[in-house]
């Protein structure tokens, strides 16, 4: 089965996705944070440069206790601008 093309606003919502999980890894290596979640580096690697842009949702919620970063925080922040709710400052 061929996936369809990603839209637009599925690209843009990875890769802002990417940008909020390499900022929540800090310092640490790519390796160190992808064996502690359960995948490769290598998927790490193409979460964070946008290349998966619709990565699962077991993905995300591994990366994000290993980051402790909250799923409704991933959510919010990589939401596209048009559609994200107002964060309450």
């Amino acid at each position: 089965m061929v996936r369809p093309p990603l839209t637009l606003e599925e690209r843009l919502r990875g890769e802002q996705l990417g940008r909020l999980l390499r900022e929540a890894r800090g310092g640490r290596s790519i390796v160190e944070v992808a064996a502690a979640a359960g995948m490769s580096a290598e998927t790490l690697r193409k979460i964070e440069t946008g290349r998966i842009a619709t990565p699962a949702f077991f993905t995300i919620a591994a990366l994000a206790d290993v980051l402790d970063v909250s799923l409704d925080r991933l959510a919010v922040h990589s939401a596209p601008a048009a559609s994200a709710p107002a964060v309450p400052t």
